[in-house]
């Protein structure tokens, strides 16, 4: 069994985006990327701080707007507007999720196409699904990485991806069907999923259930990506993996933390360089 170990990749990759943003700043460019965080969701605040501090690390300027959990949608349209129109800003993004009074499409249409470093917007999330060049949801594009680091082979494979949200599930899918895997998606509606799991060289799990998968779902030499995250009781973190009997069982699998989580950052970082180039 071998590790795929995230937090090493996504130190690579940082060290070599702030190689470029030197090479930016040589040329008086300083990328930057502005983070839109509403409300006091403790997860999304721990998040927006870990990208600030990776944004410090690679010389990226950022900025990051916290507005009140009851603010109105449209201070936050006109906020992104200005993001929009402010040539000293490459990338934005609004952390989610939203509170229930905000309409999150309308707010994800609002991004100017070339700087939605999240790849949330549908013209980005079309360009995907077509397998044409723009900007992918980190989460996903991470894991590509990850394939491609470890040299994974994914044409002719047969992948489950547990998990159909817009953010990891459906562009997590497209990226591999571009690669010409073969994609089996799974959801919670989904009628027998260890009949899909079983028969897969590759599971890709996302859904935030600690233990969802467990060894007699997985067949034996199958790669695991393990994309959830949840806190037990005790406080430790897990992903949706039993990963201390799943690993036993598997060629490659990611741990948690030190998985995706890291590499998910990493590629905030190089989309925002991709941003600013164009």
């Amino acid at each position: 069994m071998i590790l795929l170990n995230g937090k090493e990749l996504a130190r690579k990759i940082q060290g070599e985006v702030a190689k470029e943003v030197e090479l930016l700043k040589q040329a008086s460019i300083t990328p930057g990327l502005a983070v839109i965080l509403i409300g006091n969701d403790s997860a999304s605040m721990v998040y927006v701080k870990k990208k600030a501090e990776a944004c410090k690390e690679v010389g990226i300027y950022s900025v990051v707007h916290e507005m009140p959990e009851n603010i109105k949608e449209e201070a936050i349209l006109n906020t992104i507007k200005l993001m929009n129109e402010n040539s000293n800003i490459n990338g934005i993004l609004v952390q989610l999720p939203l509170p229930k009074h905000i309409n999150q499409t309308k707010i994800l249409e609002t991004i100017d196409p070339k700087k939605d470093v999240d790849g949330f917007h549908p013209f980005n999330m079309g360009r995907l699904v077509l397998g044409l060049n723009g900007f992918v949801p980190c989460t996903p594009l991470g894991v590509m990485k990850m394939f491609e680091e470890y040299k994974i082979e994914l044409q002719g494979k047969d992948v489950c991806v547990i998990g159909a949200s817009n953010i990891v599930g459906k562009p997590m899918a497209a990226l591999l069907l571009n690669e010409n895997a073969t994609v089996d998606i799974c959801h919670i509606y989904t009628k027998n999923l260890k009949e899909h799991t079983k028969r897969a060289d590759i599971v890709i799990v996302g859904v935030g259930k600690a233990g969802l998968i467990t060894e007699d779902m997985i067949k034996e030499g199958a790669i695991v990506v393990d994309i959830g995250i949840n806190r037990l009781d005790n406080g430790k973190l897990v992903g949706d993996v039993d990963f201390e009997k799943v690993s036993k069982k598997c060629s490659y699998i990611t741990p948690v933390p030190g998985g995706v989580g890291p590499m998910t950052i990493a590629m905030l970082m190089s989309n925002t360089i991709k941003a600013t180039k164009l």
